[in-house]
């Protein structure tokens, strides 16, 4: 039986409000979430047959500008309009449709990519449409970013949280660490590609890094969190107080731990 301090369990892919809540500041997204390692970008590439990709729920288009940076063609397809507007003003070909439903008018793909996204999809209904849009030794990649936060700026915005969203459904456990927090999700990413049947088994690829940031900088990527989009500005207001506070504390910046990890198999 959950309790409030074990909530039950979300289903992500069936959250459609918060999947569908990022447009509310594009311009935001785009500016303060971080790109994806080079090393992924190439690694990806190197084990694919080509270089004609597919990028799902490619929201502003951070990941598929790497992509095309790095020589690709690339088509994304993103289901809020506001995300793909500004995607499109930055010379990228994005369709408006959920993976699931999106139509692919015979046209077929080298990768499959998904930039923290595809936790929005079903997971076996999306390795099934990835199997039906890629070529022979396509490679389907999706990939996030976890990253690790000083304790004190983790537990500052847990707190508040509770505070102000008290029925929230949010796992905020923060004794444990952010990647076994996300490992469910990697995991079920990986059984929805074997459930599919077209595909060699799944590996998982991990890529370390870092990053510094001071208050404003945190505090600016910290409202394109799926947790806050849909807050009412007054909560997100008190979330923002109270996690500036504790970096303030930290001598206004810290260093956070990333972690980008690749849920990736071949079509056979």
């Amino acid at each position: 039986m959950p309790t409030p301090s074990s909530p039950p369990p979300i289903v992500p892919h069936e959250q459609r409000r918060v999947a569908e809540s990022f447009g509310t500041d594009a311009a935001r997204y785009d500016r303060a979430r971080p790109p994806y390692p080079d090393a992924m970008i190439q690694r990806i590439l190197t084990t694919s047959p080509g270089t004609d990709v597919l990028d799902v729920g490619c929201g502003t288009g951070i990941a598929a500008r790497q992509f095309a940076a790095a020589g690709c063609r690339v088509l994304g397809v993103e289901p809020d309009a506001r995300m793909a507007d500004f995607a499109r003003g930055t010379g990228l070909d994005v369709e408006v449709a959920t993976f699931e439903t999106w139509d692919a008018a015979d046209r077929s793909f080298d990768v499959v990519a998904a930039g923290t996204a595809w936790h929005w999809i079903d997971p076996v209904a999306g390795a099934a449409k990835a199997a039906q849009v890629l070529r022979p030794g396509g490679r389907l990649a999706p990939f996030w970013h976890v990253f690790e936060l000083p304790g004190a700026v983790k537990h500052a915005f847990a707190d508040a949280y509770r505070r102000v969203v008290p029925d929230h459904l949010f796992d905020f456990r923060t004794e444990r660490s952010a990647l076994d927090l996300y490992r469910p999700g990697f995991d079920q990413a990986a059984e929805g590609i074997a459930a599919a049947g077209a595909f060699d088994v799944a590996q998982q690829w991990r890529f370390d890094w870092e990053h510094t940031y001071t208050r404003d900088e945190w505090l600016d990527q910290l409202p394109t969190q799926g947790s806050l989009t849909s807050l009412a500005p007054e909560q997100r207001r008190a979330v923002l107080t109270a996690v500036g506070a504790a970096i303030d504390d930290l001598g206004g910046s810290f260093t956070a731990g990333y972690i980008t990890m690749v849920v990736t198999a071949t079509r056979r």
